[in-house]
C-alpha cells in the first residue's frame, strides 16, 4: 500500500506555489516560441536542472468547459494527443485525486514513452479556476515506461474581461522527463508540445 499524501496540506502548498509563479514579473521570462494565438516563455526552474515554462493563449469557450477538458477525467484522453492512458488511483474529494498517466514517444521516439503519477487539485481562483498538480514518489513502476516527474505545474483559466464567453488560459509546466535525454531536446519538445496542446484543446471544445 502506497503512503498517500496529506491531501489538504499538499493542495494548499501546491496552490500557493502556482500563484507565486503567476505573480512573477514579466522580465523574469524569455520568449521560447510564439504563434498567432499562443506564446510560450521559459525561465530556469528552481526545482530541477531544467526550465519552468509559461504558456498563454485565449480559448473560445467558458472557463468550466476548458478546465473540465484539462483536469483528470475521461475528457482529457479524448483530445490530448500526447496522453495514451489515464487512471484515477485515489479520490480524496471531488476536486482532488491521485492519477497515473502515460505519454507517447516524442521527437521520432528520441523521447520514449513516459509514465507519471501525479497529485491533482482543482480550485477556484479569482473569477475562474486553477487546476494544478505535482508528481508523487510512487513505488509501483511498470518496466515498459520511464517514470517522469512533474514539479509543481498547473493551469489558470479566467474569463476574458471584455468577452466572458472566452477564456484566458495560462499554464506553468516544469517536467523532468528523466532517462538519458539531452535537456536541450526536452526544451525543444516542450515548447512545441505546449503550442500543440492549445490547438488540440480548442479543436476538442469546438466539437463538444
Amino acid at each position: 500500500m502506497e503512503a498517500l499524501p496529506d491531501a489538504a496540506v499538499l493542495a494548499t502548498r501546491l496552490k500557493n506555489t502556482l500563484i507565486q509563479y503567476h505573480n512573477l514579473e514579466d522580465e523574469k521570462w524569455r520568449v521560447a516560441k510564439k504563434t498567432k494565438d499562443v506564446t510560450i516563455w521559459r525561465k530556469p526552474s528552481e526545482e530541477f536542472n531544467g526550465y519552468l515554462f509559461k504558456a498563454q493563449g485565449v480559448i473560445d469557450d467558458l472557463v468550466n468547459s476548458v478546465i473540465d477538458h484539462i483536469r483528470p477525467g475521461p475528457c482529457r484522453l479524448d483530445w490530448d494527443s500526447l496522453m495514451t492512458s489515464l487512471d484515477i488511483l485515489e479520490h480524496f474529494e471531488e476536486n482532488c485525486c491521485v492519477m497515473r498517466y502515460t505519454t507517447a514517444g516524442q521527437l521520432w521516439n528520441i523521447i520514449s514513452p513516459r509514465e507519471f503519477v501525479d497529485f491533482s487539485y482543482t480550485v477556484g481562483y479569482k473569477e475562474g479556476l486553477l487546476s494544478c498538480g505535482i508528481s508523487l514518489d510512487w513505488s509501483e513502476k511498470r518496466s515498459e515506461f520511464v517514470r517522469g516527474y512533474n514539479h509543481p505545474c498547473g493551469w489558470f483559466c479566467v474569463p476574458l474581461k471584455d468577452s466572458p464567453s472566452r477564456s484566458l488560459l495560462t499554464g506553468y509546466i516544469q517536467t523532468d522527463l528523466r532517462g538519458m535525454i539531452p535537456q536541450s531536446a526536452v526544451d525543444t519538445a516542450m515548447a512545441s508540445t505546449l503550442i500543440n496542446f492549445y490547438g488540440d484543446l480548442q479543436k476538442a471544445l469546438q466539437k463538444a
